[in-house]
């Protein structure tokens, strides 16, 4: 007999779906948090609408009986030339949620970034999620990053990433719209949204509050952060405007692993990045949640590419479908994360979820690619595209 899971999982036949389910699931502030944008929006529309410049132009009667979606990157084979973005506080919007989608990819064989501003210990995360990617944010002085990099180290992770598009916290008036605030204030209105929402209330809440105590920042620095109710939040994720390509440069002469940028959008930082010893970059504009009116992660992304001689390039921002990845792929990027869809699937649904959402995706792109007529990863390149524009 199905589980009450499955059977609530029959409805998300896509990615969209899983939003509008997490929307009815979530309290609005916490809702509110993960679908948060800049200002305006511009930046998150721009982030879809690009997809729309391009066209594929398939190949036919292509024999398609066998398609591989197995991808190389930074020296290992995934499934999937898709993985699952860094998010923070997501074990807030669902329980154990950094564990959870951890686990759920490591099942699926393709990788999950946990982010440095999750609520469970990177130690925990990595033994029971088996995950080798860390993201930080840099502390804003030189000994908090050797300690931060020395923790991630001893963790055991191979992979750090660093996001470099956080100089100042972005404008905050859609979260204050929406109810959210940093720190978590208890409010009559914060109170009533949980109680309107009885699954996340008990199923997440309630259970990470008895079972683990109030959620704190565990990852951002090489100790113990503040609890996410903490007055001193703000001041914990400030003092970074100060930061820069030296602070890289320390980071690429501490860390023994690899080295991935996340954050950039110009061609020239990405050959600085490049320079500096980075061994790969993730295009990104933060999934349009920094600075509104910036240039679309897709429209970026070439230039990048073209900046950086061969250095892998991957892509985050704006991603929902198989077609999405695909033209990514085409336009020269090795490699796709996905951020939110992930988030509200393990919402909604746990690491079932999570496992639902990343089994959607790869249908699509088994689907998409017999459609195209190209059965390997590497076969997506340039000539599958038309550009509108020209």
């Amino acid at each position: 007999m199905p589980s009450s899971q499955s059977r609530r999982l029959a409805s998300i036949l896509n990615l969209h779906d899983l939003e509008r389910a997490a929307k009815r699931h979530l309290p609005r502030p916490i809702y509110g948090y993960i679908a948060n944008v800049a200002e305006d929006g511009h930046t998150a529309r721009a982030n879809r609408s690009a997809f729309d410049a391009y066209s594929f132009l398939p190949r036919a009667l292509v024999d398609v009986s066998t398609i591989s979606l197995e991808t190389e990157l930074l020296g290992r084979r995934y499934a999937l030339p898709v993985g699952i973005a860094p998010m923070g506080i997501s074990a807030l919007s669902a329980y154990r949620g950094d564990l959870v989608q951890a686990q759920a990819a490591s099942k699926a064989d393709i990788p999950m970034i946990l982010s440095g501003s999750s609520l469970i210990r990177m130690e925990e995360v990595l033994s029971t999620g088996e995950t080798d990617w860390f993201q930080a944010y840099l502390p804003g002085d030189h000994a908090g990053i050797e300690a931060l990099i020395e923790r991630v180290h001893k963790a055991g992770f191979d992979k750090l990433v660093i996001t470099v598009d956080y100089p100042v916290p972005p404008n905050s008036d859609n979260n204050t719209r929406s109810g959210f605030s940093s720190p978590l204030r208890p409010s009559l209105r914060l109170a009533y949204d949980g109680l309107v929402r009885p699954r996340w209330l008990f199923g997440t809440f309630l259970r990470t509050l008895i079972n683990h105590g109030m959620p704190h920042f565990e990852n951002n620095y090489a100790t113990r952060g503040i609890a996410i109710i903490s007055g001193n939040v703000k001041r914990d994720f400030s003092g970074r405007s100060h930061l820069n390509w030296s602070y890289l440069e320390l980071v690429r002469r501490l860390w023994p692993g690899k080295l991935v940028v996340k954050g950039i959008l110009h061609p020239d930082d990405a050959r600085r990045a490049r320079d500096i010893g980075a061994d790969a970059i993730i295009v990104s504009n933060h999934g349009g949640r920094q600075l509104d009116g910036t240039v679309s992660a897709v429209d970026a992304l070439p230039g990048v590419v073209a900046a950086t001689d061969g250095l892998p390039v991957m892509v985050d921002s704006g991603f929902r479908r198989g077609t999405d990845v695909l033209k990514a792929l085409a336009l020269g990027a090795c490699f796709v994360f996905i951020g939110r869809p992930f988030n509200y699937a393990a919402a909604y649904a746990g690491e079932e979820g999570v496992s639902h959402a990343i089994g959607l995706l790869k249908a699509e792109l088994q689907r998409d690619m017999a459609l195209l007529g190209l059965t390997r990863i590497d076969e997506v390149t340039r000539d599958c595209l038309v550009n509108n524009n020209k």
